[in-house]
């Protein structure tokens, strides 16, 4: 068993990088057909801050956990590498990811229970395990985010931290988008911009956008909604890094999802072998 990885500043090592792939994907091309503009000024008033912010806390506690098959195409050094993922995850920050290639069978298993890291490389029978930092966990997605933050994006939205005391949720409109936009700005300095579609009953969030103040720390989308159980869930999400572009960042194209599984706690946790 390789030795324990530490959390340092900046990106995690190339090579753990490297050997687990499963989460830089392809772009899904827009469809064809007519396509009118938006509009300009929102056709009906528009929700407060408080009914956006319920909306998003509503869709949060129906649905906690997540089994999934994805289908993963991962931008390494300007190649392009694919495989089948087995995800499961939980609102807590709970993950397991089963990378497999074609031809191969599983390749990659990466575990985190929230507190430790485990990367299981199959193909060399090396493990290496560490803390469930920020620079540890970018090795899953390529962008440096806590368990939890991973977690919240798999599952269709995102987590937020309570808003700062002298600066309240604002709404507004996008145009572009033809959303509602909810802004949050955090204790310490980050804002989080929210974009919300009304759908129906429903709103649903297709994008949100984080940054520090001043740059943009990442950024994700949810498309191509679809019917499980009684929600509405993305079947398409894609999230990049800092500036980045989608084109250089990541797709997650599910194949198969169920929704509020009950995991086993040992599912979040690698053993070494003798």
């Amino acid at each position: 068993m390789n030795g324990r990885k530490t959390c340092a500043h900046g990106r995690p090592p190339t090579v753990v990088a490297r050997r687990f792939f499963v989460f830089a994907l392809v772009v899904v091309a827009a469809g064809g057909g007519c396509h009118h503009p938006p509009p300009a000024q929102r056709p009906t008033p528009g929700p407060s801050a408080a009914e956006l912010l319920a909306a998003l806390t509503a869709r949060q506690a129906a649905v906690r956990t997540m089994n999934a098959r994805v289908r993963a195409t991962s931008w390494i050094d300007d190649q392009r590498l694919r495989a089948s993922v087995l995800m499961l995850v939980t609102r807590a920050g709970q993950l397991r990811f089963e990378a497999e290639v074609s031809l191969q069978g599983t390749v990659s298993i990466l575990t985190t229970d929230g507190t430790r890291f485990s990367l299981l490389d199959l193909q060399k029978n090396e493990l290496h395990q560490g803390p469930a930092c920020p620079a540890n966990v970018a090795a899953l997605i390529r962008i440096p985010l806590l368990p939890e933050e991973v977690a919240a994006i798999l599952l269709g939205d995102v987590h937020l931290e309570p808003p700062a005391d002298d600066k309240p949720d604002q709404v507004s409109w996008d145009a572009e988008r033809g959303a509602d936009v909810l802004l949050r700005t955090d204790a310490g300095g980050r804002r989080t911009w929210l974009y919300f579609q009304d759908h129906g009953r429903d709103r649903d969030l297709i994008a949100v956008v984080r940054d520090d103040g001043k740059n943009r720390l990442w950024q994700s989308a949810y498309d191509d909604r679809r019917s499980v159980s009684t929600m509405r869930l993305p079947g398409v999400i894609r999230f990049a890094e800092g500036s980045q572009s989608f084109d250089q960042g990541v797709e997650v194209k599910f194949k198969d999802v169920t929704v509020n599984v009950v995991p086993r706690p040992q599912d979040f946790t690698l053993a070494a072998s003798p």
